[in-house]
């Protein structure tokens, strides 16, 4: 980081740091944050409140976005990149949010090349180099360690994205096998698609069964919201998620009991 950089982010922070109270009320009302330690907190923190300052939110269909939403998003999308680059979501800039589920109209062409259109109702969505759209509804149950969080779905894909579309193959750090991680997760992820047409019950939303990217998305939130069970189900994928966070939920969640 050059001394601008370095200059710019201690200006940034020395204006707009989260405020001690508020902070810590937000911590407390996300399960999902137990057990990180102080130094964990305060990186936390600041990668939140610079976040904020850089990022725009915006209100549609009627929605209410408060401080208190902005900062239950800030922090769950900064706890995904708390030990990455700081500009792990560079490329975009606002995240447009609705008051509760929304319509999204698709169009997709089969291989006869016949165009079909559909409409889906989401919770959130991703767009590649562009905004990032979320429901508030689902929002405000998102981080109590249950396995379900829109807001850490929505941004495992903005991550997945940094090397291209989303594909559930994110840009690994040097050091990781990336032979491995495609025979590992490839292998999971077919093993769920045939539990979920079998009609089993699965650990992970069967909604992860739609794409490899969908897989890698669920598989992130289910990481750091209940690791224990991902730990015992799927501990080749915990591994790879552990290395590419860099990060340790088991433990976390062990020091918080």
């Amino acid at each position: 980081m050059s001394w601008f950089s370095r200059w710019r982010r201690a200006r940034i922070l020395e204006r707009n740091v989260i405020p001690p109270d508020a902070f810590q009320t937000a911590v407390e009302g996300l399960p999902i944050l137990q057990g990180l330690t102080a130094d964990e907190l305060a990186r936390l923190r600041e990668a939140a409140s610079l976040f904020i300052h850089g990022k725009a939110f915006s209100a549609a269909g009627g929605a209410d976005v408060d401080d208190a939403t902005q900062l239950a998003i800030a922090l769950q999308a900064c706890l995904l990149t708390l030990n990455l680059p700081e500009d792990s979501y560079r490329g975009w800039s606002e995240i447009i949010l609705y008051p509760d589920e929304f319509l999204r109209d698709r169009e997709e062409m089969d291989e006869a090349g016949v165009v079909h259109r559909s409409r889906d109702i989401l919770a959130g969505e991703s767009w590649h180099g562009g905004p990032l759209v979320l429901s508030l509804a689902d929002v405000a149950v998102s981080g109590q360690a249950d396995g379900l969080n829109v807001v850490l779905h929505e941004f495992a894909h903005k991550l997945d994205m940094l090397n291209g579309d989303a594909n559930g193959f994110p840009p690994l750090h040097h050091g990781m096998d990336a032979t491995a991680w495609a025979r590992d997760f490839g292998a999971a992820y077919e093993d769920l698609c045939a539990r979920v047409d079998a009609g089993e019950d699965t650990l992970l939303d069967p909604y992860a069964s739609t794409a490899p990217a969908e897989f890698f998305a669920v598989l992130t939130e289910a990481f750091f919201e209940m690791p224990d069970r991902v730990h015992a189900e799927y501990p080749a994928l915990y591994r790879h998620l552990q290395q590419f966070y860099r990060q340790h939920p088991l433990a976390r969640l062990d020091g918080a009991a």
